[in-house]
């Protein structure tokens, strides 16, 4: 499907690939550059180079190639469904599962473990993501929705459009919040300096996570319980390093100095939506995994001695 862009004033005299990243957060530098040199990218209806100086008003057209299919192999990973019916499931995705198969990583997916375990799995958004409507990062444990037919995925993605999907996480966080509560409304886009990064920008998309408290340990840690309004890559990551609290464990935003536990403490844990046949609210709950809740609770016996 192609995608147009419109420059602006702002962004003239940059650099296309440059602003082309920022602007579509998917597409790293490297892809861009192929589009720019495969002839799937053009600026006015015709080729440019990639070291192309944008000016005002120029139209950006991309026509991304479509990935090469892959052949996914159903493997048995005894996913934990939570719930399923002829329309859409649940599923409690473990940490350190990657959501969706990739070129270079083809195995041990969810998706891999959904097509063993789930015999109606529609081929809805591709073969490479049959049924996915959204997803979290891998070292993120969880809940995610997987839509099985077309009126489903319709409705499941409006859904998260119109921000009326419940999303809440537990994260632990390094710092001391003195506050009870917050709201974070900052854009998100791919980080200027680490394209492998996402951060606050200008131009990024609007994005929107509020918190709440739900415990304290001495002036070191907070638990706190996130809701996304938005869902943008890494949001709550992005979101609680910008105000000066990551997330504990977090090898891409957290400090150097944080504890090693194989990933970022963050638990989808609610998670809430309009069934799209029956019209009904449902909402899930998955408690947090072991290992988490094992950590706050030495965390908890360690601060009460102090």
């Amino acid at each position: 499907m192609s995608e147009t862009f419109l420059i602006t004033a702002e962004q003239k005299g940059q650099r296309l690939d440059k602003v082309l990243g920022a602007l579509q957060e998917e597409w790293s530098r490297g892809q861009i550059q192929t589009f720019i040199d495969e002839g799937h990218l053009l600026v006015n209806g015709e080729k440019v180079k990639k070291t192309y100086k944008l000016k005002e008003n120029d139209e950006i057209v991309v026509n991304p190639p479509e990935p090469e299919p892959l052949e996914i192999l159903a493997e048995d990973l005894n996913l934990e469904i939570v719930y399923e019916d002829a329309d859409v499931l649940v599923v409690n995705k473990p940490k350190g599962m990657v959501v969706h198969p990739a070129p270079g990583h083809t195995t041990g997916t969810l998706v891999n473990g959904l097509m063993h375990q789930v015999t109606d799995l529609s081929g809805i958004n591709g073969v490479m993501r049959p049924g996915i409507v959204h997803r979290i990062d891998k070292d993120t444990s969880g809940l995610l929705m997987v839509a099985k037919n077309g009126l489903a995925h319709e409705s499941l993605v409006q859904q998260l459009v119109d921000k009326s999907v419940t999303r809440r996480y537990i994260a632990l966080v390094h710092g001391h919040i003195p506050h009870d509560k917050g709201t974070i409304d900052a854009p998100i886009g791919r980080d200027k300096k680490d394209r492998q990064k996402m951060g606050i920008v200008d131009e990024g998309k609007h994005a929107v996570t509020h918190f709440q408290v739900i415990g304290r340990f001495g002036v070191d840690y907070t638990l706190v319980q996130c809701r996304l309004e938005t869902g943008r890559t890494h949001q709550i990551r992005v979101h609680m390093n910008y105000i000066g609290y990551p997330l504990v464990g977090d090898p891409k935003y957290g400090p150097k100095k944080t504890m090693d536990i194989g990933g970022q403490a963050l638990h989808a844990g609610v998670l809430g939506f309009v069934h799209p046949r029956t019209n009904e609210y449902l909402e899930f709950e998955a408690p947090m995994p072991q290992e988490f809740d094992a950590l706050l609770n030495e965390l908890k016996s360690s601060y009460d001695k102090k």
